[in-house]
C-alpha cells in the first residue's frame, strides 16, 4: 500500500513513532543508543531537531529539514533500523516480520503532521514537551530527562515551571512570545 504523506523540502513536521509492543521500555532502557543512531543519522542525512521527548515506547519530534529536502522517511528508517541492530535479537517475531527480515521493534508506520504556521508549530513544541506530564510520568515537563524541554528553556522559549499538572491539565504559557525557529525560516 502506497501511503500519502505531505513533502515540503525545508519544512518542519511533526511526528509520532512507536514501539510496536506498547508495553515496552526500550526507548528509554537504551536512551543512549538512540541519542548515538540519531545523532549518526544526522550527520549523513542533516536535519534540525527543533523539539523532541522519547518516552519509555513511543517518542514526539519537531524536525527541521534542509532546503530542497523532504526525505524525512529515509531518516526515521535509519534510525530505526540503526536502533533495531544495536539491540539483542530476542524480541517475538510474527510470520510476516520474519520473512521479510525484519525485527520486533518497530511499528512499520510513524505519523506526521507538516507544519502549517507559527501557531501549529508553537502547539506541537508544546505538545512534545507536555507529554511526560500527560502521560503521567512526571508532575512537570521540567522532570522528565528525555526531552529537548530543558534546551528551550536555556533559550528563554520556557519558564522552568512550564507544563505544570495543576490537576486540570493547564500547561502554562510560554516566557516570551519571541519568534520561533519556524518563522526565521519563512521569514
Amino acid at each position: 500500500m502506497q501511503y500519502r504523506r505531505a513533502r515540503a523540502p525545508g519544512g518542519a513536521y511533526f511526528f509520532t513513532v512507536n514501539l510496536l509492543e506498547r508495553q515496552q521500555d526500550l526507548l528509554v532502557q537504551h536512551i543512549a543508543v538512540l541519542r548515538t543512531v540519531v545523532h549518526k543519522v544526522m550527520v549523513t542525512h542533516p536535519f534540525h531537531i527543533d523539539a523532541m521527548v522519547v518516552l519509555p515506547d513511543h517518542l514526539h519530534a519537531v524536525w527541521t529539514l534542509p532546503k530542497n529536502d523532504a526525505e524525512f522517511s529515509t531518516r526515521w528508517g535509519l534510525i530505526k533500523a540503526g536502533f533495531s541492530r544495536c539491540l539483542p535479537a530476542n524480541e517475538q517475531r510474527n510470520a510476516s516480520r520474519t520473512s521479510k527480515g525484519e525485527r520486533g521493534i518497530w511499528q512499520r508506520r510513524f505519523w506526521e503532521h507538516l507544519i502549517r504556521d507559527e501557531q501549529d508549530y508553537a502547539a506541537h513544541l508544546d505538545y512534545c514537551h507536555y507529554n511526560p506530564v500527560k502521560h503521567g510520568y512526571v508532575e512537570s515537563a521540567a522532570q522528565w530527562p528525555y526531552s529537548s524541554f530543558h534546551r528551550h528553556v536555556q533559550h528563554g522559549a520556557y519558564k522552568m515551571g512550564w507544563g505544570l499538572y495543576n490537576g486540570k491539565g493547564s500547561v502554562g504559557v510560554r516566557s516570551s512570545p519571541q519568534p520561533t525557529k519556524l518563522a526565521q525560516l519563512t521569514d
